[in-house]
C-alpha cells in the first residue's frame, strides 16, 4: 500500500515547470504516481514510505529549483 503526500510548491509558472517537477520526483525509487497542478502550486505524490521519506521528496523538488513548503 502506498502513502500519499501533497507538496506545496512555489515557483512553478508553466508546463515546463510541471514536467521538471514530475521528472525529478519520478527519478526516486519508490515513487509510484505524481500529479502536479501548476495553477494550485502543488504536487500529489503516491510513494512507498518503506523506500523513501517525505523529506527526500521535498529535497529533490528543491534541487530541481523550486521552493517546497
Amino acid at each position: 500500500m502506498s502513502d500519499k503526500l501533497t507538496l506545496s510548491i512555489s515557483g512553478m509558472t508553466c508546463n515546463h515547470c510541471k514536467m521538471r517537477v514530475e521528472k525529478a520526483l519520478k527519478t526516486l525509487e519508490g515513487v509510484e504516481n505524481v500529479k502536479v497542478d501548476v495553477a494550485a502550486g502543488r504536487a500529489e505524490v503516491e510513494y512507498d514510505a518503506a523506500k523513501l521519506s517525505g523529506d527526500e521528496l521535498k529535497t529533490v523538488v528543491t534541487e530541481a529549483g523550486y521552493d517546497v513548503q
